[in-house]
């Protein structure tokens, strides 16, 4: 059985959650625990909704030596839904830490994402194209929000080369986009009834 458990990818959210009394700051980790949650269930086009993302978000990444800029929600959706379709919105976190702000949240973590084999021999990596792995990785990210409380974009880039591993996983430990939907589903809750930015 896999050490990987996607019902704890959040846990560092959800710790911070309960301990944290700042309206704001509160309001921002319900919305970034809810919109991971969405995003590992396939569940993308709900992220886009008005109250939880601007009309146009600008998503930076850096990673795996390729930097690419996404412009306007359609050029986001896009990219959500090819992980959807390739079940790469499943993904795994470790040692996550996090520091929040009226306008801001800040994550470090060690990231596993889903990927085909099929993917990754594409890119040139040496591995079974009918596999599926793992794609370790490290990463910063920073997500800023408006001032209604609503996510303007995501900054997220690799800052450590040396952790990067490629883990093949055993058929049994792959995760369909549906399994993990119906194991995310009861986690998955509703923005809080108040938004302080805009109460």
């Amino acid at each position: 059985m896999s050490r990987f458990d996607i019902t704890q990818t959040n846990r560092a959210v959800e710790r911070l959650i309960e301990t944290t009394d700042n309206k704001r700051h509160l309001y921002l980790l319900h919305a970034y625990n809810r919109h991971r949650y969405l995003e590992m269930a396939g569940r993308f086009e709900e992220i886009f909704a008005p109250d939880m993302t601007v009309a146009n978000p600008v998503y930076h990444f850096n990673l795996l030596g390729t930097t690419t800029t996404l412009e306007g929600a359609d050029a986001v959706k896009e990219v959500y839904r090819e992980w959807t379709g390739t079940a790469q919105c499943v993904f795994y976190v470790d040692d996550e830490k996090l520091a929040v702000s009226d306008h801001m949240i800040v994550s470090t973590s060690t990231m596993y994402q889903q990927t085909p084999g099929s993917v990754l021999a594409a890119g040139g990596a040496p591995v079974d194209p009918d596999a599926t792995y793992l794609m370790k990785s490290a990463e910063h990210m920073i997500w800023p929000y408006d001032n209604q409380g609503r996510l303007i974009g995501e900054d997220v880039w690799e800052y450590d080369e040396s952790v990067r591993e490629i883990i093949a996983l055993d058929p049994s430990e792959v995760l369909t986009v549906e399994q993990s939907a119906a194991l995310l589903a009861p986690l998955i809750k509703p923005l809080p009834a108040l938004n302080p930015f805009t109460a």
